[in-house]
């Protein structure tokens, strides 16, 4: 908590700095965050030598820092300033997808800053409703709650998923889900994700597929040259009905995004953990040949 007041009150350049510096002192502290993304680098852009995967990885944690700097400041945001730290792209396929009144599903993941494209779409749009994961520390949890609620979003938590889902999509409203965590096996298919099989759930095509909802790929992307993100919004994909095809059809898209701006993808989850029948874990370290120490 003191971490989100120190960067709040910060000027924005150099909340930056600090965040970064908060960043490192946490991948020092948990040095298998590394491991995990260097591990997850070296499995989907295996083409990449090792200067550039350190590169990438080191771009990912920045991204985090970005991310953390903005959300400590969401307090002091509001329509007359939101502008410095985001703007939109392609808002008009949102507006489209509104006007056919069985409201849009927003898929996106953890690359570039989810929380401030779902609290800026709630404060120039209209309020969305937001799947999230309570955090195990409570005072912890209740605060990064309440930044993400102060404009108007609600959330709701993964077991309440599907009856709060359909109830928001009915009243033509917008509602966010990640799609890029590593799912169970009884809860997920596994699709293609960077030429690796990927365990994903389901249950984000099936409720498309039910609700007859507009399913728009939506990522806040950090621009460089703007020094701000850009949120943009593709094109609706077309659900087939498949939930194991519909889901594959949105793997595309992330992953073609995240080939894009790869630094700023969180490469520490790991996202390819659940494995198919049979197969060993990618993270389990191959039995050395019998007599051969290590």
């Amino acid at each position: 908590m003191a971490v989100v007041f120190s960067l709040r009150w910060t000027p924005p350049r150099a909340a930056m700095a600090l965040a970064r510096c908060y960043v490192g002192l946490l991948a020092r502290t948990l040095p298998r965050l590394r491991r995990v993304a260097l591990r997850n680098l070296e499995m989907a852009l295996p083409g990449l030598d090792e200067a550039a995967r350190d590169r990438i990885a080191a771009g990912s944690f920045h991204s985090l820092a970005r991310l953390i700097a903005c959300f400590a400041r969401f307090p002091r945001l509001d329509r007359q300033n939101i502008s410095e730290w985001i703007r939109y792209e392609g808002f008009e396929h949102y507006q489209a997808a509104i006007a056919r009144g069985r409201g849009v599903l927003f898929a996106t993941g953890h690359v570039g800053n989810w929380e401030l494209s779902a609290f800026a779409h709630g404060m120039l749009a209209a309020p969305m409703w937001v799947m999230v994961r309570p955090l195990d520390n409570p005072l912890l949890d209740r605060l990064v709650e309440g930044y993400r609620s102060l404009r108007g979003n609600h959330l709701f938590a993964k077991k309440d998923s599907a009856r709060t889902i359909l109830r928001a999509l009915a009243d033509n409203r917008a509602v966010g889900v990640l799609i890029d965590q590593n799912a169970s096996l009884e809860e997920g298919a596994f699709v293609d994700f960077f030429g690796i099989p990927a365990c994903a759930s389901t249950g984000f095509a099936k409720l498309a597929a039910r609700s007859g909802a507009a399913v728009i790929p939506g990522f806040a992307l950090w621009s460089e040259s703007e020094r701000r993100y850009v949120l943009r919004f593709h094109p609706p994909v077309e659900m087939t009905g498949d939930a194991v095809e519909d889901t594959q059809r949105l793997h595309r898209v992330l992953e073609a995004v995240i080939r894009e701006y790869p630094d700023q993808w969180l490469w520490m989850h790991r996202r390819w953990k659940t494995r198919p029948p049979g197969e060993s874990g990618y993270f389990t370290r191959p039995k050395p040949p019998s007599g051969v120490q290590t």
